[in-house]
């Protein structure tokens, strides 16, 4: 038998080998580029929100005249300030050709009301659809919140009343996160990817050595050969959890170095991926191989084309990730019962390490072996389901 299977994994190894599409598709598109493209679209959006933090912003103030005291503090806050005055038409009219346009408006009896005592009304136009136009608007807002803080102090001052009056609770904030943990905030979704990459690692292959043999008219002479059926499948389902194995190698190695250039010290944050965290998400994510391989060969047996198998599996990617973006959804925690479900386990167990959290041996066990078991169910029953004359069509 473990001549069987050696035989039969090295013959579909050296095929996939040979096809460039698929190991360009398997080993180089999603193991390679994915974290690559992961990390640098994640680095590119946290370095415009931290340069977007040191910005100028842009704002147009209509009716600044009556309110030079707000248009000296907004340019001591660094505003860059456009006077300009409009009605309602001409000021939606500017934000129609600049929707990125921020407008402050102050109406006449902005001064009047503030000498009073009364609520001053301003108005802030803007299009919220916008991301920037709203990120403006809601800096805007903030700096506007704070002048109103500095005058209601100054109204009490001036009537002998000290400001603390109106502040009867001072909440001091004890942050126990590490820059390690709060990195997962951005991390989070670095396990889906794994996962992800992991399954097309080997994807390719159960196409072409089951629906791809039965195409090309391969599969029937394959299975007159005199040795057990079972044992054939058996020996695919092993080349492509080896496959399989490979891109979970080349994902890990690729995730650890693209982390490198994520600027999470920036925002107070740190990546923990050195090589004994990529050691502990290999093994956690080793026993997933077998049982992503045993799944792909059994909806592949069902279909009759290439073409055909690629749709089913494309559809069935989605069955083993579901989990993972359900506990992210949710922020799961990791527990006992939970590590009896393949690729949320992977996935706590990954968030776990990501976090600087020690794997638990227990946790690790249960894991691995329900998700070999349901790898070793699965291989038996494509085994069987090849027993069948059917099978070919």
């Amino acid at each position: 038998m473990i001549r069987t299977l050696l035989t039969v994994l090295g013959k579909e190894f050296m095929e996939t080998v040979r096809d460039r599409r698929s190991l360009l598709s398997s080993l180089v598109l999603t193991p390679l580029f994915g974290p690559l493209l992961f990390a640098g679209g994640l680095s590119l959006s946290m370095n415009r929100a931290i340069t977007s933090l040191d910005d100028a912003i842009p704002l147009a103030v209509a009716g600044a005249d009556h309110a030079p005291n707000l248009v000296h503090f907004l340019r001591q806050r660094g505003f860059t300030l456009t006077l300009q005055d409009a009605d309602d038409a001409g000021l939606r009219a500017w934000i129609a050709e600049d929707v990125e346009r921020v407008v402050l408006v102050v109406p006449e009896a902005f001064g009047t009301q503030l000498a009073a005592g009364e609520p001053a009304r301003l108005q802030l136009y803007a299009d919220a659809s916008n991301s920037r136009a709203e990120r403006y608007a809601r800096r805007t807002e903030q700096a506007l919140q704070e002048w109103s803080s500095i005058l209601a102090s100054l109204r009490l001052q001036a009537r002998g009343i000290s400001p603390l009056v109106v502040q009867p609770l001072v909440v001091d904030q004890v942050d126990l996160s590490t820059p390690t943990t709060r990195s997962t905030l951005v991390l989070g979704m670095l396990s889906y990817l794994i996962v992800l990459a992991t399954l097309l690692g080997g994807m390719y292959l159960a196409i072409d050595a089951t629906a791809g043999e039965r195409e090309r008219g391969s599969l029937e002479s394959l299975l007159t050969l005199p040795v057990p059926r079972a044992h054939l499948i058996y020996g695919k389902v092993l080349a492509s959890a080896l496959f399989m194995t490979i891109a979970l190698v080349l994902v890990i190695i690729t995730s650890s170095q693209a982390i490198t250039y994520i600027p999470l010290e920036e925002i107070g944050m740190s990546a923990n991926f050195g090589p004994a965290i990529a050691l502990g998400v290999f093994v956690s994510m080793l026993p997933f191989t077998l049982l992503g391989a045993a799944l792909l060969t059994v909806v592949a047996s069902f279909t009759r084309s290439y073409k055909e198998a690629q749709t089913w599996l494309g559809a069935v990617l989605v069955v083993p990730t579901l989990p993972i973006l359900v506990a992210g959804l949710l922020d799961v925690k990791a527990a006992p019962g939970l590590m009896l479900i393949p690729s949320m386990s992977q996935h706590l167990l990954i968030q776990g390490l990501l976090r600087g959290e020690p794997l638990s041996a227990a946790f690790l066990a249960v894991s691995g072996l329900s998700t070999l078991t349901l790898g070793v169910l699965l291989t038996l029953l494509a085994g069987w389901l090849y027993q069948r004359e059917r099978i070919l069509g």
